[in-house]
């Protein structure tokens, strides 16, 4: 089993199969996982595998390296698409989150201002005020929905904390449309139990979820890299091609990475 650890607090860029090319920010340590999920299929591997020694980078970390960076990539005319915020956890679970975007907001639009801001979140902090309002000025807010039946949840993301899929949508319904909805779908089984969540009784009540929070965009993928569990694997491109054709028939634009 491989893991893949991102370098913190800037790594890259790299080509993203669904954002183009992507200077990513990773807010965790580098040496190891910090997440409020413990999903099945991370490629960060599971929260117990790296548990770090080094701290989170500070806010004038991030300020300075993503300056030096951007300074660097535009003077050699290799500007990045989109600034993404990833890496070895959950970025908004960071106390300085807010202020964090804000600085980098103001040097995107200094050196590369038609690239855009991303950020990849599983949700879990969205009650808390500042990290839904720094959300809403990003560009690209997505955010991690795979399942809403809450033993799915429990089965595929494994939340450290209090974590409910009702509550859930209705925080994402909250953004008024100013969210993308990005849903991994798998087969498997995790100790002889089944977590294929591409079954209809999980299908159904994820779409009836997606007309409730009405997300501007809905990205579905499945699993890229080797996973920190064996007997995991691949939708088919036929599944998830069949999945997407239910969300536009909802009215909903939809990507597909397979």
């Amino acid at each position: 089993m491989s893991t893949i650890l991102f370098p913190s607090p800037v790594f890259g860029p790299v080509r993203s199969r669904r954002l183009g090319v992507s200077l990513g920010v990773n807010l965790m340590p580098a040496d190891g996982k910090v997440c409020t999920f413990n999903c099945i299929y991370c490629e960060c591997g599971l929260n117990g595998t790296h548990i770090p020694t080094q701290k989170r980078p500070a806010q004038q970390e991030v300020y300075q390296m993503l300056r030096a960076k951007l300074a660097d990539m535009k003077l050699n005319g290799q500007l990045p698409d989109v600034i993404t915020f990833a890496g070895n956890g959950e970025p908004t679970s960071h106390p300085r989150f807010a202020a964090i975007i804000r600085d980098t907001l103001a040097l995107r639009d200094q050196y590369c201002p038609k690239a855009k801001v991303s950020v990849l979140t599983n949700g879990t902090y969205l009650h808390r005020r500042e990290v839904f309002d720094a959300l809403r000025l990003v560009d690209n807010n997505i955010v991690k929905l795979d399942a809403v039946l809450p033993q799915m949840v429990r089965q595929i993301n494994q939340p450290a904390i209090w974590y409910t899929p009702e509550e859930q949508i209705r925080y994402l319904s909250a953004f008024r449309g100013k969210v993308t909805i990005q849903t991994l779908f798998l087969r498997g089984t995790v100790n002889g139990q089944d977590i294929t969540n591409i079954k209809e009784e999980n299908i159904r009540p994820w779409l009836s979820a997606l007309l409730d929070i009405m997300p501007g965009h809905v990205m579905l993928y499945t699993i890229d890299r080797e996973t920190p569990i064996s007997t995991l694997s691949k939708a088919s491109s036929r599944e998830l091609d069949a999945i997407a054709a239910r969300v536009r028939k909802l009215g909903f634009h939809v990507s597909v990475s397979y």
